[in-house]
């Protein structure tokens, strides 16, 4: 490697170090990290601010703003508040029913919406009910961000990387519904049996509080009727726009602003109080991040790392796909998985003209690796990191290596049931 590719990923490494030893803000990390990398030209403001391969994805953070507004909008109509109390009332006041019937319905949407869109939507509720339950909401968030990320891997609109596959292999909205649905409707029931082990100690009964719940009336939670009928035809709209990307062509982060937009001009709220429910520091940690992971693929590190890995293989299909699913966890557990995939799509696709059998294999262990380990470490995946911020905007921190220690557990066990999953439907 260059010299700039060697400064590039010793910058990288001290602040991912910083980050997990929490002695510097996460914030303050990322940003002091893509100044040095600017600093030494391991990347430049075109390559940084304007490049799709190697700059800050904008469509991810406007997105967010996006999403953060029309979050923001429903969160004053109420209607969070009764979905916490129909979901309470649902698990009867008992603290698995209820973590199990949000990872089912988080796992569901994001398998619709991207991961990010569904967090911000579900978060609001958790913090709710729990406070209703007397539940310690840390475990909830947690669980719900690993969710989102097993749920996003089922289709082609669930997780970013997924576009990225589907549009260098040519592969269709029904063919990742084909191939990696089953497995992930299995992986689903699997993490919710292990979140009663990994966070048994937060399920603490209350029957008294149960009883309480019991007997609320979750209609009495909405404050403006007016403006939930707006709020959710507008979010309607969004999320239907989200399905039909495929069809439509507009960019999500397009979709989110044209509804941020619109439910801002149709509804009484102004515009101070749309713009305070923003998490800004997320947006800027991500900024800091994207350049810092666009400096690794600048200088060539993440293609140096993924070719070697491609040669190890020797062109044997069982042995490529196994690489190809357990360095992209890993990876993805320290890089975004977005530039990740990216990178790694032009090595797949001419491995994949060099590999007998069904090359799609190949594919699908990109996409269940990337995916999956995402839930590794806290920012291991978009979803991750927006749960942090909004834990920390409601009181509630949430450590690097409390939500890793979690994490680490789930991906060994996740991408695990997919080695048999991939033996079994492709290589045998």
């Amino acid at each position: 490697m260059t010299v700039t590719a060697w400064a590039a990923a010793i910058v990288f490494v001290a602040t991912y170090v910083l980050i997990a030893s929490e002695k510097v803000h996460r914030v303050k990390a990322a940003l002091g990290g893509a100044a040095i990398l600017l600093l030494v030209h391991a990347t430049t403001a075109g390559s940084a601010f304007f490049s799709q391969e190697s700059g800050v994805d904008w469509n991810v953070v406007f997105l967010l703003l996006g999403m953060m507004i029309i979050v923001g909008v429903l969160r004053q109509t109420g209607v969070f508040e009764y979905l916490a109390i129909w979901a309470a009332k649902r698990a009867r006041g008992r603290p698995f029913r209820l973590m199990a019937l949000l990872l089912v319905i988080t796992a569901m949407a994001s398998a619709l919406l991207d991961n990010v869109t569904t967090v911000l939507l579900i978060a609001p509720v958790t913090f709710l009910v729990c406070e209703r339950l007397a539940l310690p909401v840390a475990p909830f968030l947690i669980a719900e961000a690993m969710a989102s990320n097993i749920g996003g891997t089922a289709t082609l609109v669930g997780d970013p990387p997924n576009i990225i596959i589907a549009s260098r292999a040519g592969l269709t909205f029904n063919d990742f519904l084909v191939h990696l649905t089953p497995l992930v409707i299995v992986l689903t029931a699997v993490f919710i049996g292990l979140c009663r082990l990994l966070f048994r100690k937060a399920f603490r009964y209350d029957p008294e509080r149960a009883a309480e719940i019991m007997q609320l009336d979750e209609r009495a939670a909405i404050q403006d009727k007016v403006m939930l009928v707006q709020s959710l035809s507008v979010l309607g709209v969004v999320i239907a726009a989200f399905v039909l990307h495929p069809v439509l062509h507009y960019e999500p982060s397009v979709v989110a602003l044209l509804g941020a937009g619109l439910l801002v001009l149709v509804t009484k709220i102004t515009t101070d109080d749309a713009l305070r429910e923003v998490e800004w520091p997320t947006l800027v940690f991500f900024a800091g991040l994207f350049v810092m992971v666009g400096a690794l693929v600048e200088t060539g590190v993440i293609t140096q790392v993924s070719r070697a890995a491609a040669e190890a293989t020797a062109g044997r299909p069982g042995v490529t796909a196994m690489v190809l699913l357990w360095a992209s966890a890993g990876l993805s557990a320290i890089v975004d998985n977005i530039p990740y995939v990216a990178t790694m799509s032009p090595i797949v696709a001419d491995l994949a003209q060099h590999v007998p059998g069904d090359h799609k294999v190949l594919w699908w262990a990109l996409a269940l690796g990337a995916d999956l380990g995402g839930n590794a470490t806290a920012v291991g995946a978009s979803a991750n990191v927006v749960i942090l911020g909004i834990a920390e905007r409601n009181g509630t921190r949430i450590s690097f290596w409390q939500f890793t220690k979690y994490g680490l557990v789930v991906t060994v066990v996740t991408v695990a049931l997919c080695v048999p999953y991939l033996w079994l439907r492709y290589l045998l």
